[in-house]
């Protein structure tokens, strides 16, 4: 086997910047702490915090359709609920986003920063417990590294990983060899976790992270080069524990 976790993100905001982890505790039936705890509705949105239901992702702001999204750089502290937004190395928004009118100011900022493509006034919502995954299961993803490397192999271009949002990304493994855990269990350091599906890829993986251009049509490259456009599985944690980047990663 010998394979382990290489890098641990999560995206405290659907559709924004990815924040990298030293180490998350996991908890069984969750997905990573803090993974999609708020997003941006657009204006027509109805969300009810109360009693909230998944959603799917063309409710809200998005890379797939909203690629300037990936100008901004963002800092969620869990202590503080202070989010922190960036553009071009430059604080533009310091909100504590537990008031609102700490909301309020970052909902006036995607307001004149997304104009019309927030279909009327945006919102950030969010709810106890609730995860705004593209999937209506609480997950964790997992990409092995030598996939996307497979993929440069088509592309004959650099193919930056964090174009597929995932919050797990393995080393040591074969190409695509994620796709052949479907159903079974894995040991991620003290945690457990059962995969369940393949990830179908949308348009949001053509944006650039650093540049927010749509520089490269990767479900086609997808398509072309392998006859699917799946990158990366969902799993769900089965059995909680804290893990760490360089924890191995073992079939069970």
């Amino acid at each position: 086997m010998g394979f382990s976790v290489d890098q641990i993100y999560r995206y405290p905001v659907k559709g924004l910047s990815p924040e990298k982890l030293a180490r998350t505790a996991l908890v069984a039936g969750q997905g990573i702490a803090g993974d999609r705890r708020f997003a941006i509705a657009h204006g027509s949105t109805v969300f009810d915090a109360e009693t909230p239901a998944w959603m799917p992702k063309h409710n809200f702001l998005m890379l797939a359709k909203n690629e300037r999204l990936a100008l901004l750089r963002t800092v969620f502290d869990d202590a503080t609920g202070t989010l922190t937004i960036e553009r071009n190395g430059r604080q533009v928004v310091r909100a504590d986003i537990s008031t609102q009118t700490g909301r309020t100011l970052v909902e006036q900022f995607f307001a004149a920063f997304m104009g019309s493509e927030s279909r009327g006034s945006p919102k950030l919502v969010e709810a106890p417990g609730h995860m705004f995954s593209d999937t209506a299961r609480k997950v964790v993803s997992l990409i092995g590294l030598a996939s996307v490397a497979d993929i440069e192999r088509v592309a004959r271009a650099p193919v930056d990983p964090l174009r597929f949002r995932t919050n797990l990304y393995l080393a040591g493994t074969r190409a695509w060899e994620e796709f052949d855990w479907l159903g079974r269990e894995i040991a991620v350091g003290a945690a457990r976790l059962r995969v369940l599906d393949r990830i179908d890829r949308c348009p949001a993986t053509s944006v650039n992270p650093a540049t927010a251009q749509r520089d490269m049509n990767v479900p086609r490259l997808l398509q072309d080069g392998f006859r699917h456009i799946d990158c990366g599985v969902f799993a769900e944690i089965v059995a909680g524990g804290e893990i760490a980047p360089g924890d191995e990663v073992t079939l069970v």
